[in-house]
């Protein structure tokens, strides 16, 4: 029996180049063209091919979206994507939309009529680049995050700011901060508003309350 097969693409070169690749293979059959992702699920409803040979960016409808839709609406006809796209956005997009390979267009025949056969048999196919991105796509998934350091209210602050606070935990009052600082009473003053206005707190009580705090996590 042979592979029925929908070919999608919206330039017309790229689906006269397929036909003219694979219509001489004895066991594949092309029952169709589909120009966008739209003309795609609706000749994948009424051609039921085997596999659509679908590109991802193209009118109206994209690809995936495409891919998704015949994965949900006609389980039995397999999507391969065949793009120009190699990056891992794309491809784990595709993978999760439910094709069921995924080819670069720069592939050899020989490549594609094996992804061809393998997704035929029922089979995932992935040529090595393809394997290589999604295995570092799952790497990148499973890797545990960093957990961000909490830095409550205090995080917005300058250095500057910080420097001044710390002065004020140590009980030093803003003429004698400004004296150190060699700065003005009053942009010593300017800064302690700010602080109060950033860490969101209503006196410098408050403030130095939460160094505290800080400091004991």
């Amino acid at each position: 029996m042979k592979i029925r097969l929908l070919i999608a693409d919206d330039h017309a070169v790229v689906r006269k180049g397929l036909i003219t690749l694979l219509e001489d293979e004895a066991d594949l059959e092309i029952v169709g063209e589909a120009v966008d992702g739209q003309d795609a699920v609706e000749k994948a409803r009424a051609l039921k091919p085997d596999i659509v040979l679908l590109d991802l960016t193209m009118p109206r409808m994209s690809g995936l979206e495409a891919a998704k839709l015949i994965a949900d609406r006609q389980p039995a006809v397999r999507t391969l994507v065949f793009s120009m796209h190699n990056n891992q956005e794309y491809i784990v997009s595709a993978v999760e939309n439910g094709a069921w390979g995924y080819l670069l267009k720069d592939n050899s025949r020989e490549e594609i009529l094996l992804a061809i056969h393998t997704v035929a048999n029922g089979e995932k196919y992935f040529p090595p680049q393809i394997s290589a991105v999604l295995a570092e796509a799952l790497v990148n998934k499973n890797r545990p995050k960093k957990a961000d350091k909490p830095e409550g209210g205090l995080g917005k602050l300058s250095r500057k700011e910080r420097q001044i606070l710390q002065f004020i935990v140590d009980g030093m009052n803003s003429r004698e901060i400004a004296e150190k600082l060699i700065l003005s009473v009053r942009t010593v003053s300017n800064h302690r508003a700010n602080m109060l206005r950033k860490a969101r707190v209503k006196n410098t009580v408050e403030l130095v309350r939460m160094v505290v705090e800080e400091k004991g996590k």
